[in-house]
């Protein structure tokens, strides 16, 4: 029997406030994510849907990332959480949703990439090293919340990872639709 060797095509798109739940699904179904309520994913959908982007399969939600443009770094994108649903993994998912996020006109002025990582999440650590690679950037990183000073125990340190330079015109975000 002949197996159906094409991958589906995800499409990417700003969410909405009908997004919330949606997306607190996506991230609470991760099982690797803090989750936030509710109310949070449906202030990042409707405030800050020029940043943030979902990826469907066949119409399906199966990716999210929340981004934002810090008000003291107007250049630079910082990836808040990026997720992507188990069964959509490995179709270079999650470096798509960030690339969408820079080609959209409110991240023309964003020349650096900044999220926080842990140090054992080696998922996040392969995306922002591949993201790095891809734009022949610099990546460099410094604890931004120590579990101990800055979590109360409470979560693991934070590391700030920075990629720069990006640049808009670099071709691997030309190739994004």
């Amino acid at each position: 029997m002949k197996t159906n060797s094409i991958k589906p095509r995800p499409t990417f798109r700003k969410p909405n406030a009908n997004d919330g739940s949606i997306v607190w699904d996506i991230v609470k179904n991760s099982g690797k994510l803090d989750e936030n309520s509710i109310y949070c994913n449906l202030l990042q959908c409707t405030h800050f849907s020029d940043t943030c982007v979902i990826a469907e399969v066949d119409g399906k939600p199966v990716g999210w990332l929340s981004a934002y443009i810090p008000p003291q770094k107007p250049d630079t994108l910082f990836v808040w959480q990026v997720c992507v649903t188990e069964e959509a993994r490995g179709l270079g998912i999650a470096k798509q949703l960030i690339h969408t996020a820079l080609k959209r006109d409110v991240c023309e002025d964003v020349r650096k990439i900044e999220s926080t990582i842990t140090k054992d999440n080696e998922a996040s650590w392969a995306l922002f090293g591949a993201i790095a690679d891809n734009f022949g950037a610099d990546l460099s990183k410094k604890v931004m919340f120590d579990e101990e000073k800055h979590l109360d125990g409470q979560g693991d340190t934070e590391h700030l990872v920075s990629i720069a330079p990006v640049k808009q015109n670099h071709p691997v975000l030309r190739s994004v639709a």
